[in-house]
């Protein structure tokens, strides 16, 4: 058994990997294991399978991309830090705004690196985040991401709350409401409830609206 904080004899610290697609899982690890002295303990496709293999082997690192399948990243970072473990959580995503970045943390993430990158911001954010630093992926505007949102901000999603704002990120994903509620952990209702609020704050009020406004903010893709 592989205990948390373990290393190999050769020093090596052991890492989770979460990312839905085989092939870039397996890259990741290659880079992890060739140029970033880890080993890898689990490979996973989904945030229930990665939370269980979290608990399982405690690693000193895990590697989460922001759009796992099942279980909500932020909410797979909370619920691993309420059950006390230390893993120093590296998130892989594609969004560029502060909203995004700042939740991230504020969840528990020790890094946020743009998958978008080259394979070295990902070295340098295991090297920061393995002296208890933060690592937030230089091409972002860092200056911005830390400044506290003034009330009357412009961006209309500094209104949103945390939940209010993982409840949209699903919508706009074409995410249906009895899913999301499941990947968060919170009853229909519940989600029913943050729905109807994000959409009174942002002015919007179908979901067709909101993906109109996620595609205006760079938040999705145009297909």
């Amino acid at each position: 058994m592989f205990l948390s904080g373990e290393k190999d004899t050769d020093g090596r610290r052991s890492l989770l990997i979460a990312e839905p697609l085989e092939l870039v899982r397996e890259g990741f690890a290659s880079i992890c294991r060739h140029r970033g002295n880890c080993r890898v303990v689990a490979l996973c496709e989904d945030g229930e399978t990665a939370l269980a293999e979290m608990i399982r082997h405690r690693p000193d690192f895990a590697i989460l991309d922001l759009g796992l399948a099942g279980l909500f990243a932020l909410e797979l970072i909370r619920k691993a830090r309420a059950d006390g473990l230390e893993t120093k959580i590296i998130v892989l995503g594609e969004r560029v705004d502060r909203k995004t970045v700042y939740e991230t943390l504020r969840a528990g993430a020790s890094a946020y690196v743009l998958k978008s990158g080259p394979s070295a911001h990902l070295l340098e954010a295991f090297k920061q985040v393995r002296g208890g630093g933060v690592y937030i992926s230089p091409l972002l505007d860092l200056e911005e991401i830390f400044v506290v949102a003034k009330p009357g901000t412009s961006d209309p999603l500094e209104r949103l709350s945390s939940r209010e704002y993982e409840v949209f990120t699903l919508l706009v994903e074409g995410i249906r409401a009895k899913e999301i509620a499941a990947r968060l952990n919170l009853s229909p209702k519940t989600v029913d409830t943050y729905r109807s609020s994000l959409m009174k704050k942002l002015e919007i009020y179908d979901v067709a609206g909101l993906v109109k406004f996620a595609i205006n903010q760079h938040l999705i893709a145009m297909d």
